[in-house]
């Protein structure tokens, strides 16, 4: 059973396509990297399926049921520029909100809650930082609270929007470990993604995608020179390790 499916995925902006027709499929249990250029439809693809912008066709399954009653299967970690990163919140109430979908009814926030949120933090080393303003923290520390929000909500698939974006090589490091336990744990994780020197290191899945599905699949068979060429446009430079499979130049 795939996690995900996506089939002829469209959305449109201002009477343009900021997604045509695109193809998606990935494996339970993969770490699948969304590679493209700026501008080619990353986040809004993932943005669809989480059911924060219209559709204009196409159909979106989690484990073979339709998406809209299944969305609290996906935890989801955003670009660092959509947060208000000002909102006199702590660190603490951020991993909280990864609780909420598990509250049967409005109540106060339990001991035991408190408890799990803490936990989580602790686990990516940021327990002293709990009571700690967002806007106070790092870019690399924000993320890690995302990150313990993300693992508050306890979901089989998670969504995360450049996450290595703007973070120092320690977190980079904290999270993509993370990610990895995840996968042993036979959780799905989705990742948006722009540093094609590590993808081969990070993702066993590509999506490569710009407007359309370039290519989609393992990624030692689609992450290759002829695909990322047509997903980018133009020549590549020197990417020593990205094979040349399917170039035919």
């Amino acid at each position: 059973m795939h996690a995900i499916t996506v089939n002829g995925l469209s959305v449109q902006y201002n009477k343009q396509l900021a997604l045509d027709n695109v193809y998606f499929q990935v494996p339970t249990g993969s770490m699948t990297g969304i590679i493209g250029p700026n501008g080619a439809g990353k986040s809004t693809f993932m943005k669809a399926i989480l059911g924060l912008v219209p559709i204009l066709s196409g159909n979106i399954l989690l484990y073979d049921k339709p998406v809209h009653s299944e969305r609290k299967m996906i935890g989801y970690v955003p670009q660092r520029s959509e947060v208000d990163w000002d909102f006199p919140i702590h660190a603490l109430d951020v991993v909280l909100m990864g609780r909420y979908q598990y509250f049967k009814k409005i109540r106060p926030i339990s001991k035991k809650d408190k408890e799990l949120a803490l936990h989580h933090l602790s686990s990516i080393g940021m327990e002293d930082f709990a009571y700690r303003q967002i806007s106070q923290l790092s870019g690399g520390q924000q993320q890690r609270v995302f990150l313990a929000r993300a693992l508050a909500q306890d979901t089989p698939i998670y969504f995360m929007d450049e996450p290595f974006a703007g973070v120092d090589a320690a977190t980079e490091k904290v999270m993509i470990d993370l990610m990895k336990k995840w996968k042993q744990e036979g959780k799905t994780v989705i990742v948006v993604h722009h540093d094609l020197q590590t993808v081969k290191e990070y993702f066993d899945h590509v999506l490569l995608l710009n407007i359309k599905t370039i290519g989609c699949g393992k990624t030692d068979e689609i992450f290759h020179v002829n695909n990322i060429q047509k997903a980018y446009g133009g020549k590549l430079t020197v990417f020593p390790d990205i094979s040349m499979a399917g170039n035919d130049q």
